[in-house]
């Protein structure tokens, strides 16, 4: 790696880590919901029969905690996460401690918050960014969910 590059990413290191980023709001609304629910078999009553969920306490449906979870990527890039300097490839590593701790209700909004708490050059070129993540729930105190999410990036 050159100096220059070295610069890059050291500057991009300086600039990310410990920097928190928001999205803008998500509306999940019941087309999103029933869509995932298709796209991954998961009929189950909670996400598709209001009554239903109402009737073991519920407000209304629910979204599957995994189309929250996956709302994450589409929210980290309007957030402006930072790209790492002459990246090549990115790639999902990994997620640690997932938690889903409030239903995300059809009709809310929701979005996420990223702080980078770690880049680490695993090999040269390589880097390895830890980034806590959390979905807020709009009007509500408690987040939707909260992880660790790990990607890989090579430049």
């Amino acid at each position: 790696m050159d100096e220059e590059t070295a610069g890059s990413i050291a500057d991009w290191v300086a600039q990310v880590v410990g920097r928190p980023k928001v999205s803008d709001w998500v509306l999940v609304d019941d087309a999103m919901i029933a869509g995932f629910a298709d796209v991954t078999r998961d009929w189950n009553f909670l996400h598709t029969d209001e009554e239903a969920a109402q009737e073991v306490g519920m407000e209304r449906t629910i979204a599957h905690g995994f189309l929250t979870l996956s709302l994450m990527s589409p929210m980290r890039m309007d957030a402006g996460m930072e790209p790492c300097p002459g990246m090549r490839m990115a790639m999902n590593y990994g997620l640690d401690a997932v938690r889903f701790l409030s239903p995300v209700y059809a009709g809310d909004r929701i979005r996420g918050h990223f702080r980078t708490r770690e880049i680490a050059e695993t090999q040269p070129g390589r880097y390895r960014e830890t980034v806590e993540a959390s979905v807020e729930i709009e009007g509500q105190a408690r987040p939707a969910l909260v992880a660790t999410w790990i990607a890989l990036y090579l430049s």
